[in-house]
């Protein structure tokens, strides 16, 4: 079993790319193995226990979560989760932490995930991809410490890690006449408002899910 987790929109965003990578590729096999996709909630409070809950359930071999990064122009490996959370604008909930994202939890962890692997093969087939060495703060980077630090004392053969996506096509487009109305022109003028078809981010996160799988295998 693959989980592979996504999130639901926020921040007045009206789709996440993560929650329809996680959408589409549900109920689909790769290799031997299953995928239960789903879309978690921007709640800091409620990933802390759903997230342990459905790894305890399912019990995967590999756990990969997904998330936005605004303006990341291509297929992101994270190879670090650290335990520090400083959200700069509210989770759906309301809430903003700022601490440990678990108190008596390490200060970070790598990800188990065969980065260099994922990313020769997520290139081989032409998309672009690169690897990472930080999550940021906000919840993509304390689900992605979640993740590895409940794996790690109770799963310790699951393997997990993180992958940052680009906005949709359509999102760009929404926030260019979002910008262009509001005459902010020096961002409308900006060329770091990168996006990535949908196709394109469901077929890198499946050839991501092929490598996972045949190492841990």
């Amino acid at each position: 079993m693959i989980l592979l987790t996504g999130f639901q929109s926020y921040a007045g965003r009206s789709a996440n790319p993560s929650e329809e990578v996680a959408r589409i590729l549900n109920g689909t096999r790769v290799g031997e193995m299953d995928v239960h996709g789903v879309g978690l909630p921007v709640d800091f409070h409620e990933m802390r226990q759903s997230l342990p809950a459905l790894i305890d359930e399912l019990k995967p071999r590999i756990v990969v979560s997904m998330g936005l990064w605004p303006g990341e122009p291509m297929i992101r490996l994270e190879r670090v989760a650290a335990n520090w959370s400083w959200f700069e604008l509210p989770d759906n909930a309301g809430h903003r932490q700022n601490g440990k994202v678990i108190q008596d939890g390490p200060d970070g962890y790598l990800t188990t995930l065969p980065c260099d692997e994922m990313q020769a093969a997520i290139r081989g087939a032409g998309l672009p991809c690169r690897q990472s060495g930080s999550a940021g703060t906000y919840l993509c980077n304390a689900t992605a410490y979640v993740a590895l630090d409940h794996c790690s004392k109770h799963h310790p053969a699951t393997i997990a890690g993180f992958v940052h996506l680009p906005y949709l096509p359509a999102q760009v487009a929404e926030l260019l006449d979002q910008v262009a109305a509001e005459s902010v022109l020096e961002l409308h003028q900006r060329a770091d408002l990168a996006s990535m078809a949908l196709d394109d981010m469901v077929r890198a996160m499946r050839i991501a899910l092929e490598v996972a799988q045949a190492h841990s295998a």
